[in-house]
């Protein structure tokens, strides 16, 4: 019965506290109006599992299972600001907050914070419990509890503690009601008049952090960053700037730059990926999960490391692997390095001409991702390219659509994937799509659904030659030069990398900055990491507008909560 209370008492804690935040389907602002607005995102789960690394440690275990993503033009991160978080759902954060409160208060743990010990261990203690509460709050909130915040879940702690016998059990109880809170499971953006400009708004401070850490790092601010949120020098151009560049100089924009190309990439889709082991015995999980990271290490290493042209992407030969991608690529990778000590990930140049040495486009994540299981795709890999590299939208196929001379990859009068491809596009509701994305994707129909090289499909030669652009080339190598040069590479980025930032894509009057932006990035010879400087540093990249605008949304957002809530009675 006293854990039956405990949990009631939880519960309600977190219910009370909520408001209407988990009604978040509100946070698109073009459903309102195109005055860009301050913003409510749900975490990510990658954000979520940072945040308590680095507020609580790394070996802290999350359990549970997360509320699904949901992918809104082309970008999780756009996603994040119109989801909701279902009562199934809360349940969910409710059990993962009450998993990682009781680790972080176990012996083990209980100093991470180093704030104080209690009076007595089996009673309450206010005092103490009040600075750890305040002390955690402040990262996961990203913001400085108010009184009455840092008071209910002191009572909270008080309460279990004394039912427990137990401060630090009692502390736990306070702990996952930090964490099951819509303060932390969301970010909240808050606005305040602009006293620089008058009739106009700004993010207060800790907003303004806490969008920029979320940037650059993918996780809430650290300590130095919320000083200078509270000393009021994030709003100082010299202190942003400050800022910026102590956070691009960290190492831990490799997580920042990692977390937005796993989700452009669409690298999330390897969760339920799997390839027919009949066909792929050595594509295994674990050559799908090595895949996944030979491409964000070489994105990583060429991108930060190197600091090398972000066109260059799609056609170096520097990659890195391991022993079990050797086997998919057919290559010999030693399993140890020469002092005997294991060394699962070796740096490899692929020799000029290797048809896998073409960048990313020809890495298994890519290839292997965007087939069949059992068979290749040029449309799936051309409309990868298409959506994914270049921002162009591919229609979906037509529901009555017949796939069986696709299918027959045993044909013997159509060998390839070309003529098959060829004799399917004769169907006119199927010619249109066919024709912007199988150019593209025949060029690498030399490798098969799990990256591994051939020359001919059932014998018959495999043609690869194709245009992109006016751009005529023979081969897979053909196509990466073509794409390289294709400024509409750089047009996508620029954009995908704007609405990763802001959750949202360009609204109208952005698009001459976004025209600016793709401008600089050219002249500053594709840096990636000079682009992010240049966001995370503009004016535009914290505009937003009045609280009008905030609560035009979130009354939207009430309505559509009430209208699931009766769908879910």
């Amino acid at each position: 019965m006293t854990q039956y209370k405990l949990a009631v008492l939880s519960f309600t804690m977190i219910f009370c506290l909520m408001g209407p935040i988990y009604s978040n389907s509100w946070a698109s602002s073009n459903s309102v109006t195109d005055e860009a607005s301050p913003s409510v995102r749900r975490l990510t789960s990658s954000q979520y599992q940072e945040i308590i690394s680095d507020v609580f440690g790394p070996d802290i275990k999350i359990g549970g299972r997360f509320q699904p993503d949901s992918r809104e033009d082309g970008l999780l991160a756009v996603g994040t600001s119109r989801v909701s978080v279902t009562v199934s759902g809360l349940t969910q954060y409710e059990a993962m907050a009450r998993s990682v409160a009781q680790q972080v208060v176990d012996e083990k743990h209980r100093t991470t914070l180093g704030i104080c010990k209690p009076q007595r261990e089996d009673a309450a203690d206010d005092i103490c419990a009040a600075q750890f509460l305040s002390r955690a709050g402040l990262f996961l909130f990203r913001r400085p509890l108010n009184d009455h915040e840092l008071n209910t879940y002191v009572s909270a702690a008080a309460n279990a503690a004394t039912t427990l016998k137990d401060f630090y059990s009692g502390l736990g109880y306070g702990l996952t009601g930090l964490l099951a809170s819509p303060d932390f499971l969301f970010r909240k953006e808050v606005v305040e008049p602009d006293p620089m400009h008058e009739g106009h708004y700004r993010l207060d401070a800790y907003s303004k952090a806490s969008r920029l850490s979320f940037f650059l790092w993918n996780s809430a601010p650290d300590l130095a960053l919320m000083s200078a949120a509270e000393n009021g020098e994030i709003h100082t151009k010299a202190g942003l700037d400050a800022q910026v560049s102590r956070m691009l100089d960290s190492h831990r924009i490799k997580g920042g730059v990692r977390a937005f190309f796993t989700d452009m990439l669409e690298f999330d889709r390897f969760a339920a990926f799997s390839k027919d082991s009949m066909i792929f015995p050595n594509f295994t999980s674990g050559a799908a999960s090595d895949a996944r990271e030979q491409t964000l290490l070489t994105v990583i290493d060429h991108l930060i490391t190197r600091r090398g042209d972000y066109r260059d992407l799609f056609t170096t030969r520097h990659t890195f692997l391991t022993p079990l991608l050797g086997s998919v690529y057919n290559l010999p990778v030693p399993k140890v390095t020469a002092n005997g000590a294991p060394n699962q990930w070796l740096p490899y140049k692929f020799t000029e001409g290797d048809p896998h040495g073409i960048g990313i486009l020809s890495h298994a994540s890519f290839l292997a991702l965007h087939s069949h299981p059992g068979r290749s795709s040029p449309t799936l890999r051309g409309k990868a390219v298409r959506e994914l590299l270049l921002c162009q939208h591919v229609p979906d196929p037509p529901g009555a659509v017949e796939f069986t001379v696709v299918q027959d990859t045993q044909s013997q009068i159509y060998k390839t994937a070309r003529e098959r491809l060829d004799a399917h596009a004769n169907e006119p509701m199927c010619a249109g799509c066919h024709k912007i994305t199988d150019p593209i994707g025949l060029a690498l129909e030399i490798f098969d659904s799990a990256a591994g090289f051939r020359t001919t499909e059932n014998g018959a030669l495999i043609d690869t030659s194709g245009e992109h652009n006016g751009s005529a080339y023979a081969d897979a190598i053909g196509l990466s030069k073509a794409l390289h040069d294709d400024p509409a590479v750089i047009t996508c980025i620029v954009n995908k990398v704007f609405a990763y930032s802001i959750g949202r894509s360009a609204n109208r009057s952005e698009k001459d900055w976004i025209e600016q932006l793709t401008q600089n990035f050219s002249d500053n010879g594709y840096q990636f990491l000079e682009l992010m400087r240049r966001i995370a540093a503009s004016d535009t990249f914290y505009n937003v507008g009045s609280p009008g605008v905030q609560e035009a949304t979130i009354r939207h957002g009430m309505h559509a909560v009430a209208i699931k809530s009766r769908e879910e009675k």
